[in-house]
């Protein structure tokens, strides 16, 4: 028996290995697409997040494109930005590009090079999707269905550190703990840019969005594999410290 009291935790490691290989692909791919193309064809680029900005070069979609002309960059000098159009190239970097146009802003100077084509997203993204695979492979180790979301994310820390946090019923406290400490080097990092002078750099970026990326890979999974139909009953779900739920009757919740 596993320590959720399930027989198995067969359903807990195939999510984790999906987020894992989802995460890994698109991480993968983001350094391998520009690779496939002619060398210096992108960039540099200036889109917008959650935005169609490289679909063609004129017309629906061409927003970034319209909008490049030659102006100056701090310690570039002036340059014009080349025209580019994710469907002007072969599928997989089609498919890879398209994804950076509508998730990403693009933005050239926040983004790496390879084959001298810019990355089809940018550093913190980079950082993101690393963290995304890293909470895959944690939680396809020793992540444990425990009936709701939040307790099937605190299945990844150390059964003896939630003893205490079980008998006083602070689950709740440390989930939200948990969750605040992993994006708030990402929080903080993009805040200062936006209301100080303050300019992050690109490892600056990449290490604050690991965090970050772990904390939504761990949700994800969570979400996956948290049943309660998995269990004959709440009593069956085995908790750090020996606690068990105790589930309120409706009739109780209608007397409050």
């Amino acid at each position: 028996m596993e320590r959720n009291g399930l027989l198995d935790r067969n359903r807990e490691a195939k999510v984790g290995k999906w987020v894992l290989g989802v995460s890994l692909f698109f991480l993968v791919s983001f350094f391998l697409a520009p690779l496939t193309l002619e060398r210096g064809t992108v960039g540099p680029l200036e889109g917008r997040a959650n935005a169609v900005d490289f679909y063609d070069e004129e017309g629906f979609g061409s927003n970034g494109n319209q909008n490049q002309v030659p102006h100056e960059h701090e310690g570039e000098g002036n340059h014009t930005h080349v025209l580019f159009s994710w469907m002007d190239v072969n599928p997989y970097a089609a498919f890879i590009y398209a994804f950076g146009d509508v998730n990403c802003h693009q933005k050239h100077e926040r983004s790496w090079q390879v084959n001298e084509n810019q990355l089809p997203v940018c550093t913190r993204d980079v950082g993101i999707f690393f963290g995304l695979f890293m909470g895959g492979v944690i939680f396809s180790k020793r992540g444990w269905n425990r009936w709701t979301v939040r307790d099937t994310c605190l299945s990844l820390l150390p059964e003896k550190m939630l003893h205490s946090v079980y008998a006083k019923n602070q689950r709740t406290l440390l989930w939200l703990a948990c969750g605040m400490l992993l994006c708030l080097p990402l929080i903080a990092d993009g805040f200062l840019q936006l209301l100080t002078s303050y300019e992050s750099t690109n490892l600056k970026r990449v290490l604050t969005g690991i965090p970050f990326g772990l904390g939504l890979g761990v949700l994800m999974c969570s979400m996956f594999s948290a049943r309660a139909e998995a269990f004959v009953g709440a009593g069956q779900v085995l908790l750090p410290g020996n606690a068990s739920f105790s589930l309120v009757r409706k009739s109780d919740q209608e007397s409050e």
